[in-house]
């Protein structure tokens, strides 16, 4: 399999993020290099993130998704990814969303209130991907649980719940995260085979 035919992976960092951090580095090293081309996006002014940059971020990085392009996203990543689905072409569709930590509708943050803004089109966005996977804990104390189940509800996104996982970042103790690994084989086992 050469690199044009390699499943091609970004990883999209949340608010105050970095491409280097939870388990962004683990997850990249653990994935076939034979089969994904893995890339960790820096998005710009993390502190202080602008949905319309953070999207035409993501939009330069990727280029022209397909269906050998899988996103994963953790916290206010996973919005950027549902806004960035939201505007491809009619036509154009990935094969996969992991959303980790992930929300689609506010969780009563002001300063990130304009990625909701106006909401969210479900409807075009369900048809941008093959699958959506909502992994969220019990008890994250910024992202209720209730997000996946939005998301699942809108999207039919499957949802895999974790036990007193809170953020499912590095401050949690994730410098790896086994499930992300497991669902880009499943979703991907049939393009590797």
């Amino acid at each position: 399999m050469d690199i044009s035919q390699k499943i091609r992976v970004f990883l999209v960092h949340g608010w105050d993020g970095s491409p280097n951090g939870n388990w962004f580095p683990w997850l990249k090293k653990n994935l076939d290099a034979k089969y994904f081309s893995v890339t960790s996006i820096a998005m710009p002014n993390p502190g202080e993130p602008k949905c319309q940059s953070w999207v035409a971020t993501l939009d330069d990085a990727v280029g022209t998704p397909d269906e050998k392009t899988i996103f994963i996203g953790h916290s206010l990543g996973c919005i950027t990814i549902l806004r960035y689905l939201e505007q491809l072409q009619a036509g154009e569709k990935i094969l996969a969303a992991i959303l980790v930590a992930g929300f689609s509708e506010p969780i009563g943050y002001e300063e990130i209130d304009h990625f909701f803004q106006p909401p969210l089109n479900y409807n075009i966005i369900k048809g941008r991907s093959q699958a959506f996977i909502a992994i969220q804990s019990d008890d994250d104390p910024y992202v209720p649980f209730g997000q996946g189940i939005t998301m699942n509800e809108k999207l039919g996104a499957t949802i895999i719940p974790m036990h007193n996982a809170g953020h499912i970042g590095s401050d949690d103790g994730f410098t790896e995260l086994p499930e992300v690994l497991e669902m880009v084989n499943v979703v991907s086992r049939k393009l590797v085979d």
